[in-house]
C-alpha cells in the first residue's frame, strides 16, 4: 500500500509578469478563500502558505480584521506558513541576506503561531552548498526542493545532502515541480489514469518508501475547495492505496519512521537535466545586478558596523529602520525578482526597492557618520572623520567626492603630521554652497573659506583604528596636496601598468616581475537569450576592443594614479546584422583604470553608452598559466569548481544524440527537449560568485572581484571573461541554443528596458599573487575592497539646508578610538546589535579552502558576557572572556560562527 501525501498549496509569486501590486489585490481574494475553507470544512486539514511569511503581512495591511481568523489557524497547524520572509534566491544573493530573510520570517510567523520547520525551496533556480548549515543552525534538519538535482547523481526523490562544511539535512526532491498534481479530473476515466501517470508513474517513481509527495497547487493557484471529497473518492476507487490531505512536515516524518537506506549529493546543486536551472540568470537586468551587489555590500560591510559604532558612542541603533532596509531587499531576493525573469513594469518596482534601500541605508550612514564627527572634540576647525567598519587597522588610499576649501589648505593628524591627499576634479561651487549655510546662532563665529569647491579627492589615510574612526583637521593656508602629472605608466609598490598599441593592459607584477600582457581586453558578441538565460546566436559576431581604435592619458600622483582609455567599438546593431556580419553602430566604451598608493588590488570602472540591440560585453584577464579548477566564493565560504564540466557535458550530449535518434515525422527539438532522459539545459560553465573569482596553479594566479555584475567563464583553462552586462528584448524566447524547446517565462512579454539603451558603469577591482590562494588572503583582500572607508566631511559652513541644520555640540570624544578587532584570519560577514539582549552580535566565517583556522576578538571596553548562539541568535555555548578578549573557536572548511557579546 502507497499512502499518497497531498499536499494543498499556492505557489505565489509576489511578481513576475504581473507586478506586486496585482498580486497583493489578488491575495486578498485566495487567501480568504484559503481563510473560509479552512474553517467551514474540518476535513481540508492543511493548506500550505508558500512558506512566505510576506504574504501574511501583505494580506493583513489590507485586511486586518482578519488577524485572529489567521492567528487560530496557524496555531492549530492548518495554515502552514514560513520560515521564509519571501521565496528567497540563493546563488545572487548573500549569505547574511539569507540569513535574515530567514531570521524575519520565522519571526513573523511566531506572531501567528509558529512556522513550518523545513527549508521549503520550490521554484529556485538551484540550491546553494552552504545550505546545509544554514538549516541547520537554524534548527532545520530538513529540506524539500524542485531544481539542480538529477537521476545522474541519485536514483531516488529522498537522499541526504551534504553542504560543503560537512553539514548534512535529509532532502525531498519535487524532480516534476510544485505542480504537478495542481489540476484533478473530477471525471472518473481522466481521473483513474491521472493519477496512475502523473502520481504513481512520476512523482512516485523515486520514492524510497511507501510514501509519496503528491503536491496540489501551481502558481497563484486558488484554494481546490472539494479537494476532500476527491480524496474521498479516490480512497473508495483505489482501496490498494491511502490518500490524505498532508503537509510537509507530515510527509517528511512519515519517510523518516520507515528509516530508508538514503542515497547522498554534496555541495551546489546547479544540475539542469529535469529542470531549468537558468544558468546565467545572474546577468539578466545587469543594471539591477549592479544595484544589488551595491546596496548588499553597504548594508552590510558599511551601515550594521557603522551603526553599531555609533551605538556605543551613545547614539539609538535605529533597529526598526534596518529591518525596513533588509525587508525590501526580500522582496527583491525573491527568485524571480532577483533573477530579474519579470516584466518591465515589475522591474520598475524592484528599482524603486533599491531606491529606496539606497536612500534610507546611505542617510542612516550619513547621519550617524556626523553625530560620530561632531561628538569629537574639536577647536572649531573643519575635520575629515575617516571610518574604518572593517575588524582590522587599515591603511590606504580612499577616494571621496566632498567639498574643500578653494585656497590651499593642509590635511593633519591626530599628531599634526600631514596628510598627503590629491584633487582629481574640482567644480566651484563657492555661491551655491554658502548661500546654503543656517546660523542657528548668528554670534557665533566659526571658520568660513573664501572659495568652496566640489571635489572628488583621495586622501591616504594611514593606520585606522579597527572598527572606528579617526579625525583629521584642516590646516588653512598650508598644504598637503600632490598634484596629478602626465604620466607614461601607472606605479605604485606593487604594478606598474601601461597601455598597449592595441589598447590592452600590461602589467607588470613588481613582486614576481612577470609581465602580464593582453589584460582588460573587452568583447562583445550577440545574445539572443531571454530574461532567463544568455544563449549566443546560432550566427554570432565578436568584436574585441583591441581591434578598436582608443584614445589613452595617463596621469597620477603617486598617491593616485589613473588611465583612461575610451573606445570606439564598431559593433552590430542587432542580432539581423550581426547574422550578416555586419558592424554598423558605435558602441562608446571608456575604461578607468586606477592604481592606489599601497594597494594590492587595481580598479576598473567601464562606462558604456549602450547603443546596440540584444548583445553581451565581457572583459578578460589573462592568468598565462594553466588550471583545470577556479575557486570563487559563495556564501560563508570558498568554492572550488571545474572550468568545464565534462562528466555533465558527455551525459548531455549523449542525451542529446539518444533523443536526436528517435525524432520522427513531425518531432521538433521542442519534443526532445522536454523528454527526461535529455537534459532541460546544457551544462554551460557560466558560474555565479559572491566577491572573486580566482586563477591559481598553487605558486602564483590572479583575481577578479566584480562590484556589478558578478557572473563570469572560464575560458581555455587560463582566462577569466567576468560579464559587464547583457541585453535582450523578451521575457521568454523559444529554441534557444543555450536552452532548447519552450519558452520559459511568457514568450509574448516584450522588455524593451532590458534592452539596456542608456549610459551605465560596471566596477570591479583585479590582483596578482605569488603563492597559493589561501596564503594570497583573497578573501580577506575581496572583503576590505567590499568594505571602502567612510569619510565624513563636516565645517560649520556646511551645517545647513546642503546637510540639514543640526544644533551645534561641544564634543567630548577622543580624536580617534575603536570598538574592537580581530586577527583577521575569519572573513566577517556581519556585525549589528542583537535583536535582543542589547549585545553585539558578531559573524564570522573561514573563507579559506581547506584550512582550519581560529580568530580572536579584542575589545577595547569591558564585556561581561560572551557566547556562540545559533542563527536565531539563541544561547548555545558559553565563551570564556580574558581581559575583554575573546578566542573564536576553530572553523573548519565553510563553517561559519555566530557570537553574541554584551
Amino acid at each position: 500500500m502507497k499512502k499518497i501525501h497531498v499536499i494543498p498549496h499556492s505557489h505565489w509569486d509576489r511578481e513576475w509578469y504581473f507586478t506586486t501590486s496585482r498580486s497583493k489585490v489578488y491575495l486578498m481574494k485566495d487567501l480568504k478563500d484559503v481563510l473560509d475553507t479552512l474553517e467551514q470544512d474540518p476535513e481540508f486539514k492543511y493548506f500550505t502558505l508558500d512558506a512566505q511569511a510576506a504574504l501574511l503581512e501583505d494580506y493583513l495591511k489590507w485586511m486586518p480584521q482578519d488577524q485572529e481568523r489567521i492567528t487560530k489557524l496557524v496555531t492549530e497547524r492548518r495554515l502552514i506558513v514560513g520560515p521564509w520572509y519571501t521565496q528567497s534566491d540563493q546563488l545572487v544573493i548573500s549569505g547574511e541576506s539569507i540569513v535574515r530573510n530567514l531570521f524575519y520570517g520565522m519571526k513573523c510567523c511566531e506572531r501567528f503561531g509558529g512556522f513550518m520547520n523545513v527549508g521549503y525551496v520550490p521554484d529556485s533556480f538551484g540550491q546553494a552548498g552552504n545550505m546545509p548549515q544554514i538549516y541547520l543552525e537554524f534548527g532545520m534538519e530538513d529540506t524539500l526542493f524542485w531544481r539542480g538535482v538529477s537521476d545522474d547523481m541519485v536514483k531516488h526523490t529522498d537522499f541526504n545532502w551534504r553542504g560543503d562544511d560537512g553539514s548534512v539535512v535529509f532532502a525531498t526532491q519535487i524532480p516534476f515541480g510544485y505542480y504537478i498534481g495542481g489540476n484533478i479530473p473530477e471525471k472518473p476515466e481522466q481521473s483513474r489514469e491521472f493519477w496512475q501517470k502523473e502520481c504513481f508513474e512520476k512523482a512516485g517513481k523515486g520514492s524510497t518508501t511507501k510514501n509519496i509527495y503528491f503536491p496540489n497547487g501551481f502558481d497563484q493557484a486558488p484554494i481546490r475547495t472539494n479537494l476532500p471529497e476527491l480524496i474521498k473518492e479516490r480512497n473508495e476507487k483505489d482501496p490498494e492505496n491511502k490518500y490524505v490531505i498532508s503537509c510537509i512536515e507530515d510527509y517528511i516524518r512519515d519517510v523518516k519512521q520507515e528509516k530508508p537506506e538514503l542515497e547522498e549529493v554534496s555541495g551546489e546543486l546547479l544540475i539542469a537535466k529535469h529542470m531549468r536551472i537558468h544558468k546565467s540568470i545572474f546577468s539578466s537586468r545587469s543594471d539591477l545586478k549592479v544595484l544589488n551587489t551595491q546596496v548588499q555590500n553597504y548594508v552590510t560591510n558599511v551601515l550594521e558596523p557603522l551603526l553599531t559604532l555609533s551605538d556605543r558612542m551613545g547614539n539609538e541603533y535605529p533597529s526598526k529602520a534596518v529591518e525596513e532596509v533588509w525587508k525590501l531587499l526580500f522582496e527583491n531576493a525573491a527568485h524571480d525578482s532577483i533573477g530579474s525573469c519579470i516584466s518591465d513594469t515589475a522591474n520598475e518596482d524592484v528599482y524603486m526597492r533599491y531606491k529606496q534601500v539606497r536612500d534610507i541605508s546611505v542617510n542612516l550612514v550619513e547621519l550617524h557618520a556626523r553625530l560620530i564627527a561632531t561628538s569629537i572634540k574639536n577647536d572649531g576647525s573643519m575635520t575629515f572623520t575617516m571610518i574604518n567598519t572593517l575588524l582590522q587597522k587599515r591603511s590606504g588610499v580612499v577616494l571621496i567626492k566632498t567639498y574643500v576649501p578653494g585656497e590651499n589648505f593642509a590635511i593633519l593628524d591626530e599628531k599634526g603630521s600631514k596628510i598627503p591627499y590629491t584633487l582629481i576634479s574640482t567644480r566651484d561651487m563657492t555661491d551655491y554652497v554658502l548661500s546654503q549655510t543656517i546660523r542657528l546662532d548668528p554670534s557665533r563665529e566659526f571658520y568660513i573659506p573664501k572659495q568652496v569647491f566640489e571635489a572628488v579627492a583621495a586622501i591616504k589615510a594611514s593606520e585606522l583604528p579597527a572598527l572606528g574612526y579617526a579625525q583629521y583637521r584642516l590646516a588653512p593656508d598650508d598644504s598637503s596636496a600632490c598634484p596629478m602629472v602626465k604620466k607614461d605608466t601607472l606605479e605604485n609598490e606593487y604594478y606598474s601598468v601601461s597601455v598597449a598599441a592595441d589598447g590592452s593592459l600590461t602589467i607588470l607584477d613588481k613582486d614576481s616581475m612577470i609581465r602580464y600582457e593582453n589584460q582588460a581586453v573587452l568583447v562583445e558578441n550577440g545574445d539572443d537569450g531571454d530574461s532567463f538565460n544568455y544563449s549566443p546566436p546560432r550566427q554570432d559576431m565578436k568584436v574585441f576592443s583591441t581591434d578598436s581604435p582608443f584614445e589613452v592619458s595617463l596621469e597620477g600622483s603617486g598617491i593616485y594614479e589613473r588611465a583612461i582609455i575610451s573606445y570606439r567599438m564598431r559593433v552590430p546593431a542587432d542580432l539581423e546584422a550581426r547574422s550578416q556580419k555586419v558592424a554598423d553602430t558605435i558602441l562608446p566604451v571608456t575604461m578607468t583604470v586606477g592604481l592606489r598608493q599601497g594597494e594590492k588590488v587595481i580598479d576598473f570602472n567601464v562606462h558604456v553608452d549602450n547603443k546596440g540591440l540584444s548583445h553581451r560585453l565581457c572583459v578578460i584577464f589573462d592568468s598565462q598559466l594553466t588550471s583545470k579548477f577556479n575557486y570563487a566564493d559563495q556564501q560563508f565560504g570558498i568554492i572550488k569548481r571545474e572550468n568545464t564540466h565534462e562528466k555533465e557535458m558527455d551525459l548531455y550530449l549523449k542525451g542529446q544524440k539518444n533523443c536526436e535518434g528517435r525524432k520522427t515525422g513531425t518531432q521538433s527539438p521542442a519534443n526532445w527537449a522536454n523528454d527526461q532522459s535529455a537534459w532541460q539545459e546544457p551544462p554551460i560553465s557560466i558560474e555565479p560568485t559572491q566577491s572573486y573569482v580566482s586563477l591559481t596553479d598553487g605558486s602564483r594566479g590572479i583575481a577578479v572581484i566584480p562590484q556589478g555584475v558578478r557572473e563570469y567563464e572560464i575560458l581555455d583553462d587560463r582566462r577569466i571573461c567576468l560579464t559587464l552586462f547583457r541585453t535582450y528584448g523578451f521575457m521568454g524566447k523559444e529554441n534557444l541554443l543555450y536552452r532548447p524547446g519552450r519558452a520559459s517565462g511568457e514568450r509574448t512579454i516584450e522588455t524593451p528596458d532590458a534592452q539596456l539603451l542608456k549610459k551605465m558603469d560596471f566596477s570591479f577591482g583585479f590582483t596578482i599573487y605569488n603563492s597559493d590562494i589561501n596564503r594570497a588572503n583573497i578573501d580577506i583582500l575581496a572583503k576590505a575592497y567590499h568594505t571602502p572607508i567612510q569619510v565624513y566631511t563636516y565645517g560649520e559652513f556646511l551645517n545647513g539646508r546642503l546637510i540639514f541644520s543640526q544644533r551645534e555640540i561641544e564634543g567630548n570624544k577622543p580624536v580617534s578610538d575603536s570598538l574592537f578587532e580581530t586577527d583577521g584570519n575569519l572573513v566577517v560577514s556581519a556585525v549589528k546589535k542583537a535583536e535582543k539582549g542589547g549585545g553585539i552580535i558578531i559573524r564570522l566565517f573561514n573563507g579559506k579552502d581547506h584550512e582550519a583556522l581560529k580568530d580572536e576578538i579584542r575589545f577595547n571596553y569591558d564585556i561581561s558576557e560572551a557566547y556562540y548562539t545559533n542563527l536565531r541568535e539563541e544561547k548555545k555555548e558559553e565563551i570564556e572572556i580574558h581581559n575583554n578578549t575573546i578566542k573564536v573557536k576553530e572553523l573548519s572548511h565553510c563553517k561559519f560562527v555566530t557570537i553574541y557579546v554584551k
